[in-house]
């Protein structure tokens, strides 16, 4: 079953984040990740959540999201995402 990485993402520091936004697509290939959204402009329908920057990950499985979150690969990325910006990530699987 597909999984689906997806991210809210409040960036504090707008000139070093692209950085970051450079180096993860080679980080997804290896799992099969690719990009659904990235970063377009986001509403507020209803409720009262108050989205940043969005972002979708499509994975072919939870399993292999885990393994690109936690990978080699990642890791340095990942770190350099989380002293530039706030990030709320979740997984969810669905067709």
């Amino acid at each position: 079953m597909r999984a689906y990485v997806i991210v809210n993402v409040e960036v504090l520091d707008a000139g070093r984040y692209p950085e970051y936004t450079t180096q993860v697509p080679a980080t997804l290939a290896a799992y099969g990740g690719k990009f659904i959204v990235r970063g377009g402009k986001a509403e507020r329908l209803e409720g009262t959540y108050e989205p940043k920057r969005i972002v979708v990950i499509e994975f072919p499985s939870a399993e292999q999201a885990r393994a690109w979150w936690s990978s080699a690969e990642y890791a340095g990325p990942r770190a350099l995402r989380q002293t530039l910006a706030n990030s709320d990530l979740i997984l969810v699987e669905g067709v």
